[in-house]
């Protein structure tokens, strides 16, 4: 006894027209007209466009990678303000060492403070 095969007979399905592309230039007219933005490069929209470009935000300036050889393995994700994490990052800069420094340092310094 054989089965039958239930794709056998798809052409119930098929497309009754094939897609007619539509040209580039077309599409731009009707985006641009209905007020969507291009997804293309500034520069290069605005060269296409004949707009100028807007500025664009200045970036944030990069923190350098940190790569610290120091046995620790285990990681801890802490929600903090970003001045918090800023300062963070500006006294592991400072001191030369890794995040897990600081907060090895920082925690025994308030064990000490909290013992009179």
């Amino acid at each position: 006894m054989s089965r039958a095969n239930p794709f056998g007979d798809l052409d119930d399905f098929g497309s009754d027209n094939a897609a007619k592309p539509i040209p580039a230039e077309t599409i731009e007219k009707i985006a641009k007209s209905s007020g969507f933005p291009s997804r293309k490069a500034g520069v290069a929209a605005a060269r296409e466009t004949g707009e100028t470009a807007p500025p664009s935000p200045a970036p944030s300036p990069a923190r350098q990678p940190r790569r610290h050889v120091t046995g620790r393995n285990r990681q801890i994700n802490i929600k903090a303000t970003e001045e918090t994490i800023i300062e963070l990052y500006r006294i592991a800069d400072a001191m030369n060492l890794p995040l897990g420094a600081v907060l090895e340092q920082a925690l025994v310094a308030l064990e000490r403070q909290r013992d009179p």
